[in-house]
């Protein structure tokens, strides 16, 4: 059963109070200057309204509304509004920056202010229904609206916040009855650092996982401003676990590498007092630490340092940092229990995905295997092997815990926690750390646990892409296309036009914060299926089923 946003909300703050959040360490000077020294350039395009469009209700469709054209943009202008009158305009596509407009009176001289109400919308459903009452348990203050009082007109007027956003509905909230106000100029600006386009997939690709690319694409761009954002709606930071997906998809389309580099010396001159780099870290108005540490993305910042430098060849960066990821798996590896099995306490965030009642301790257990597996690779590109010879042995002890331990032979699959919990968070991790005794182990276990009614699912884009890299590892080319196919296309069903935070099949308005006004329809995490495709083949013709 769907939680509810008090239960979702009251389980937030449980978690969060059995946290013990140690304090920022000193900040490495010469790491953040790095990082600053490596700042993109912005590019804008700028867009002009391509329709005025209304909103059907659609209790059919996922985002339970559909936008009919009622006029073409070049209409706007010709439009005239008084107070209490509203109106949606449509961009045509999904952009991050910023909205401007001229705006004059009309049949009389402005005597008073006016006062708009604009609410910027990622998809239909942001501006077709009212944001309040808000039942999220993060701040309405990342709800997309602005309320503007315009003293002078005629005037241009420019936003100050950058958005997210498609669409714009503008409501007149007061005006004097003398006169009317006309909109001229109404334009998007977009921003990005993205510098190219890249060269489309060949078209001897399915249409679908095309245009499922070109969709990754878009996500991964407007996500891409000075830092790789999480998400350009909310939170609009850094985050590890972000960046190791935007980094890959970036080397096999935008080729923005300075990017991934200045993330990686912002994360690694923000640490905690105990050395683990942050989960996330706050890029404006100046690098700062965040106080949000996550266990398994520490582990994954060593395995996006190991596959920039194999990306880049950049081994002067792998140098510098390496002390930095040794630090990760340091701190790791002392939070095993004597059999060498890793245990979710809750005194530090192990994150994994949103899924409501995750227990994570076994799916953690397996990324810090994995992130050791890719140190190992990084010394070996570095010469630096003596230095970590003893990861082989932790390697070597954890698996055999997780195989004496979680593997569940008579169902053929690995468990987690106290109660030994199912999940496909679990199974995907512990076959990418390469812990099950065979490929044909792998495939079992991937296999019960998608069958499996009662096993916890994902319900975001972040775990499904582990789950279709895990299937890729071990063989399942067909079913892990199938799964890309009926979830990133279910979203292009849905109406994406950029991949989005969170999406569960089965309850398209799901949100992991209690209201779906509160997710992100662009974000990093989702936009995965670029490097699927582009650097693992996933969808290409004429390869062979593994």
């Amino acid at each position: 059963m769907k939680p509810s946003p008090e239960e979702i909300a009251r389980a937030n703050a449980e978690e969060e109070a059995r946290r013990i959040n140690l304090p920022a360490g000193e900040p490495v000077a010469r790491f953040i200057e790095q990082a600053q020294a490596l700042i993109p350039t912005l590019r804008e395009r700028v867009l002009p309204v391509a329709a005025l469009v209304e909103a059907e209700p659609r209790p059919e469709l996922a985002l339970r509304f559909a936008m009919r054209v009622v006029a073409t943009g070049s209409a706007l202008p010709e439009r005239n509004w008084k107070e209490g009158d509203s109106f949606i305009v449509d961009f045509g596509e999904h952009l991050a920056g910023y909205l401007s407009f001229r705006v004059a009176p009309t049949g009389s001289v402005a005597d008073s202010p006016i006062r708009l109400r604009l609410t910027l919308g990622e998809v239909p459903t942001d501006v077709a229904e009212p944001l309040y009452p808000y039942r999220a348990w993060i701040s309405a203050a990342w709800l997309p609206e602005e309320i503007i009082t315009i003293d002078d007109l005629p005037t241009e007027f420019r936003l100050q916040r950058r958005h997210a956003f498609r669409y714009v509905k503008v409501e007149i909230l007061a005006a004097s009855r003398r006169f009317g106000v006309r909109f001229d100029e109404m334009r998007a600006h977009a921003v990005s650092s993205a510098a190219t386009d890249p060269a489309p997939l060949p078209g001897s690709y399915p249409e679908w996982i095309r245009r499922v690319d070109l969709v990754s694409q878009y996500t991964l761009r407007d996500c891409l401003q000075t830092c790789f954002e999480d998400g350009p709606r909310r939170d609009r930071r850094l985050w590890v676990g972000d960046l190791r997906m935007q980094a890959l998809v970036n080397y096999v389309t935008f080729g923005a590498n300075d990017v991934v580099k200045r993330c990686l010396y912002l994360f690694a001159g923000l640490p905690r007092s105990d050395g683990l780099v942050n989960g996330c870290v706050y890029e404006r108005p100046v690098p700062t630490y965040a106080d949000t540490t996550t266990l398994d993305y520490a582990a994954l910042y060593c395995v996006t340092l190991q596959e920039y430098v194999e990306a880049t060849g950049d081994t002067a960066c792998g140098h510098d940092l390496w002390p930095v990821a040794c630090r990760q798996i340091d701190c790791l590896l002392e939070r095993l229990d004597a059999s060498h099995l890793f245990h979710d306490t809750g005194a530090t965030w192990c994150f994994i995905d949103w899924a409501f009642g995750l227990e994570k301790s076994a799916a953690t257990h397996a990324v810090i295997v994995f992130a050791l597996r890719r140190m190992l690779k990084l010394a070996e590109t570095l010469g630096r092997g003596g230095e970590v010879a003893h990861y082989a042995t932790a390697i070597e002890q954890m698996t055999e815990a997780a195989r004496a331990q979680l593997f569940d032979r008579e169902r053929g699959v690995y468990t987690s926690g106290p109660q030994r919990q199912v999940s496909c968070a679990t199974q995907a991790w512990m076959v990418l750390a390469g812990i099950p005794e065979s490929r044909e182990q792998a495939r079992t276990a991937l296999r019960n646990v998608m069958a499996d009614a009662d096993a916890v699912r994902p319900i975001t884009p972040y775990l499904y892409h582990y789950i279709v890299e895990a299937m890729l590892a071990c063989g399942m080319r067909d079913e892990a296309l199938e799964l890309v196919r009926s979830y990133w296309g279910g979203m292009l069903d849905a109406g994406a036009d950029t991949f989005w935070e969170a999406y569960d099949p089965q309850e398209p308005l799901t949100s992991p914060y209690g209201d779906i006004h509160a997710n992100s329809y662009c974000h990093a995490w989702s936009c995965s299926p670029a490097w699927l495709s582009r650097a693992l083949g996933l969808g290409a013709p004429n390869l062979e089923t593994q």
